[in-house]
C-alpha cells in the first residue's frame, strides 16, 4: 500500500518532511558503523600514544616517545659511519691520489655528483651545460686551467669575491669609461670576430692596431688568452657572454664578469675534493 507522498507505509521515516517529500529512515549497515567507531578509537589512542597536539610551544609527546627527527638523525649518523673511512682516506690522499684509486674515485664522483647537484647546478645547470654568463663545465676551455688543482683552487676560492685568495680577473669598459671611441671599439669587435673560429682569419686594419695596443697584454698577441690571468681565448668558438657581433660589441663597451663563492669558506676541504674529481671527470678536465 502505498501513502500520499508516493512512499510504501510500512517503511518507517524520520519524521522530517519538506515540501512534501518525507525522509526516510534508513540506518546505516552495522559493519560501516563498528568500522567507523573503530577509526574513532585508533585515533584516541594515535593522539595517546605519538606525537599529535601542537601546544604553545612545541607539542604532545606521546607515550611511546617516537621522533621521526630522532629516525632521521639516526639514519644520517649511520650513513656517516658507513662513508667516514671514504672520507678520512679523501682528506688524507692528494687528488692526483684519489683518481689512481678506483675504490676512492668512484666515491669521490658520487660525492662529488651529489655535492654538484645541491651548491653548483643552479649557476652551471644540472648537466654543467652552463648559460649566458656560466661557464660550460663539459668542454676543455678554462679560464684558469682544467687540471685537477686548478679546478680545486677554483671551487675552494671563488672569483671575483671578497676573498683575499678568490681568482680574479677584470676587463675595462673601453666604451663606459671612454677609453676608445664608438668607431674604435666597431674596428676592435670586428677584428676579434675574425680571430674566431669559422671567421675569415684575422682582419688587418685599425682593429688590428688597437687589439694590440689594448687588449694583447691579457689575450695575447694571437688573441688565446692566457690561463695566468684568467683572460678567455678569443680564437676559439666558446664565449662566456655570446659569440655574435652585439654580444662581443656589448662586452667591450660595458665589460661584464660574473662572481662564484668562495666554497671552501662553506664546504669541507673533503667535498672541494669531490667537487673538483667529479668536474674534472666531466670531459673538460685536462
Amino acid at each position: 500500500m502505498v501513502g500520499s507522498s508516493g512512499r510504501p507505509d510500512e517503511t518507517p521515516t524520520t519524521g522530517h518532511e519538506w515540501d512534501g517529500i518525507t525522509e526516510f529512515n534508513n540506518p546505516l549497515p552495522r559493519w560501516w558503523l563498528w568500522t567507523f567507531y573503530a577509526t574513532v578509537l585508533w585515533a584516541v589512542a594515535y593522539w595517546i600514544a605519538m606525537p599529535a597536539w601542537p601546544l604553545v610551544e612545541g607539542y604532545t609527546r606521546g607515550l611511546l616517545g617516537y621522533s621521526q627527527r630522532a629516525v632521521v638523525a639516526g639514519q644520517v649518523a649511520d650513513r656517516d659511519a658507513m662513508q667516514a673511512r671514504y672520507v678520512e682516506r679523501i682528506a688524507a690522499a692528494s687528488l692526483e691520489e684519489i683518481a689512481a684509486d678506483p675504490e676512492l674515485l668512484s666515491f669521490a664522483l658520487a660525492g662529488g655528483r651529489s655535492a654538484y647537484a645541491v651548491n653548483c647546478s643552479q649557476c652551471h645547470g644540472s648537466g654543467a651545460e652552463g648559460a649566458v654568463g656560466y661557464p660550460n663545465l663539459n668542454d676543455d676551455d678554462w679560464l684558469w686551467g682544467g687540471s685537477l688543482e686548478a679546478i680545486a683552487y677554483t671551487i675552494r676560492h671563488g672569483v671575483r669575491n671578497e676573498s683575499d685568495e678568490s681568482r680574479y680577473s677584470e676587463m675595462p669598459a673601453y666604451g663606459r669609461d671612454g677609453f676608445l671611441e664608438p668607431e674604435q671599439i666597431v674596428a676592435v669587435v670586428r677584428y676579434v670576430l675574425s680571430l674566431s673560429a669559422g671567421g675569415d682569419g684575422p682582419a688587418a686594419g685599425e682593429g688590428a692596431d688597437i687589439f694590440a695596443e689594448q687588449c694583447s697584454i691579457c689575450h695575447g698577441e694571437d688573441g688565446r688568452g692566457s690561463v695566468d690571468l684568467g683572460a678567455p681565448n678569443l680564437t676559439d668558438a666558446i664565449w662566456l657572454f655570446g659569440g655574435d657581433y652585439e654580444s662581443v660589441l656589448a662586452q667591450v663597451q660595458n665589460s661584464r664578469g660574473g662572481v662564484m663563492p668562495a666554497w671552501g669558506e662553506r664546504l669541507p676541504p673533503e667535498t672541494i675534493k669531490q667537487l673538483a674529481i667529479y668536474v674534472h671527470a666531466l670531459g673538460g678536465g685536462t
